[in-house]
């Protein structure tokens, strides 16, 4: 138990892979993320039934795929947890590499699935989409490159880190997938601030997201439909957003019962962007609780353990990790409440989707890999070095 308080678990050098792993990981992380998978199971249960009908699947169809791609996301975890920091940044070029161009083959082979956003690869059997396995390769290659540049004769790794982001920017929203580009441009962010960027420099970039939405807003008709959806004071009870804000209401403290849940039968996306409406409907607030504390315990355990890292590549690439990660959840709890427009995200390890699992798979893995405790890996080791 201690070690898992304090993350101060000393390694002994020659020890077998598997205790070695055990010892250095963060195990809070870890619990919280297979309870989340765990109850992302359990609404599947309740919510994916009605969906499975209506397609003539049978009633677990739904949650057996789940379970499927859950698993192997959670074997892609440990096994990228496993893997030294040097190890996970090469595989993650590699990787980031490979969705970039299945990102740019998009427009040419990829569908919509009637969603009027080009963001899938149809396999026949499954789909799959690159943003989704884009984003941990990206935030571990600008870390990559904001970190070179802090090297005597360093390369300007902060530019072209900016020029990357930019180009990914550009390409997600012609699709359209503004979500995923906002998340892309937010991971970026932190990790700049980290890196000592300017406020100046912060400021003039906010500025030109502001000017790149005001031009989104009149240039794409998908974009200005949600933004005059999210301002309009009025929610029609029809739509996806109207059943979702009623079965919240609906659940209360308590809930309705497992199993007693209407949102289900109504909402087509109940099983993926709007899970939370039917945790809230069926379990209450109690889970909802529940569920924002799982996500802020891996975000803050994270961020507590990587500021004392002091490896700059490591520090900063597993802050946009667990900045992105918990955005991610963040956006996809605001959009069920009306506080953030629509954006079809994912809630991570609870919503259906073998892309988004698989991927929230590598990406906690190399998050809990740069968390792990290293030998003279902290900041604190050489602060009582000058204090001798």
């Amino acid at each position: 138990m201690t070690e898992m308080v304090y993350g101060t678990v000393s390694v002994q050098s020659g020890e077998p892979v598997l205790p070695k792993w055990w010892r250095t990981l963060d195990k809070w992380t870890l619990s919280c993320i297979l309870a989340l998978f765990g109850i992302g199971l359990l609404l599947g249960l309740a919510a994916s039934p009605p969906l499975a009908a209506r397609n003539g699947f049978g009633a677990f169809h739904y949650v057996q795929r789940q379970a499927f791609f859950g698993g192997l996301a959670i074997v892609a975890m440990m096994i990228t947890s496993m893997m030294p920091p040097n190890l996970v940044r090469r595989l993650a070029v590699v990787g980031f590499l490979a969705a970039f161009v299945a990102l740019c083959g998009l427009p040419f082979l990829g569908t919509d699935f009637g969603k009027g956003a080009v963001r899938w690869y149809s396999l026949g059997f499954a789909s799959v989409q690159p943003s989704e396995f884009l984003k941990p390769g990206f935030v571990v290659v600008a870390a990559w490159l904001m970190a070179a540049s802090f090297q005597i004769n360093g390369p300007p790794g902060k530019a072209l880190s900016l020029t990357l982001t930019v180009i990914i920017v550009l390409i997600l929203a012609m699709q359209p997938d503004f979500g995923q580009a906002a998340l892309i441009l937010f991971g970026w962010g932190v990790m700049y601030f980290v890196a000592g960027a300017s406020m100046v420099l912060l400021v003039a970039l906010a500025g030109l997201v502001v000017l790149g939405g005001m031009f989104s807003y009149g240039a794409s008709e998908h974009f200005a439909r949600r933004i005059d959806g999210f301002l309009n004071p009025e929610i029609d009870p029809r739509t996806q957003l109207g059943y979702a804000t009623n079965a919240i209401r609906e659940g209360g403290f308590f809930g309705v019962g497992v199993g007693e849940g209407e949102v289900k039968w109504s909402l087509p996306d109940a099983h993926t962007d709007f899970i939370i409406a039917v945790a809230a409907e069926e379990y209450g607030l109690i889970l909802v609780l529940v569920i924002i504390a799982l996500y802020a315990t891996i975000v803050m355990r994270s961020m507590f353990r990587l500021i004392r890292e002091r490896d700059m590549f490591i520090r900063l690439a597993g802050t946009g990790l667990a900045a992105m990660f918990g955005v991610q959840a963040m956006i996809n709890l605001g959009v069920a409440v009306k506080l953030l427009p629509a954006k079809g995200m994912t809630l991570p390890f609870v919503s259906y989707g073998g892309s988004s699992l698989i991927a929230g798979g590598i990406a906690v893995g190399m998050l809990l890999a740069f968390t792990r405790t290293r030998p003279q890996g902290e900041i604190d080791d050489i602060l009582r070095g000058h204090n001798r």
